[in-house]
């Protein structure tokens, strides 16, 4: 009896492994309070513990599961984020920004008990992904528009390094052939000055 238990503990863990691993990958990656299955506003304890909750649910050396890795290095990332202020400010941020959205939309107050509906907060996570795939595509805009600009001046730089470099070589050239040219002018000098004496004698 007891190996039995046993295995049907070990079949729900492995279950709950694979829900688990299946949710992360399935999650929207640039949402890190959603990969931790966190409400916005936590406590960095609250992150933490979870972190390491599901970090050994789901850990690569605890599980088969091929696509365990991935779910592991997503979770990494998103604790990460989390962990670094300035980029948990700016979803915070964000996610005030979503729910100030919502609110107006539906025309509640901030009071409403809806509010802590787990259908708002469904809601709430799908505003938020707008939010985030917008800032997203702004901000790949903006790298791509700086890498234009960039692309302009390396150019610019490459142009006048060329024009700068044919203006050397053409003053070397004209300085390595100044002998020959001082040597035909006085040789053509030279003639003229002969055939002038012919002409006068």
């Amino acid at each position: 009896m007891p190996d039995e238990v046993d295995l049907l503990q070990k079949e729900e863990n492995e279950l709950t492994r694979e829900k688990e691993i299946g949710r992360i990958l399935s999650t929207f990656k640039l949402d890190s309070y959603a990969i931790l299955d966190l409400k916005p506003g936590c406590s960095p304890e609250d992150i933490r513990k979870t972190f390491r909750k599901k970090s050994l649910l789901i850990h690569p050396d605890k599980t088969p599961n091929k696509r365990a890795p991935d779910a592991f290095d997503t979770l990494k990332k998103a604790h990460a984020n989390l962990v670094d202020d300035s980029i948990r400010e700016q979803l915070d941020s964000s996610y005030a920004e979503a729910r100030r959205l919502l609110i107006r939309e539906r025309k509640w107050n901030i009071d409403d008990a809806r509010l802590n509906s787990s259908s708002f907060l469904v809601d709430w996570r799908e505003k938020i992904k707008e939010l985030l795939l917008e800032e997203e595509l702004l901000k790949r805009l903006e790298k791509k528009r700086k890498m234009e600009e960039e692309g302009q001046v390396q150019q610019k730089k490459e142009e006048q390094l060329k024009e700068t470099e044919g203006k050397r070589l053409q003053q070397q050239k004209w300085e390595d052939t100044r002998e020959s040219r001082v040597q035909n002018w006085r040789s053509f000098v030279k003639k003229k000055r002969k055939k002038s004496k012919d002409v006068l004698a």
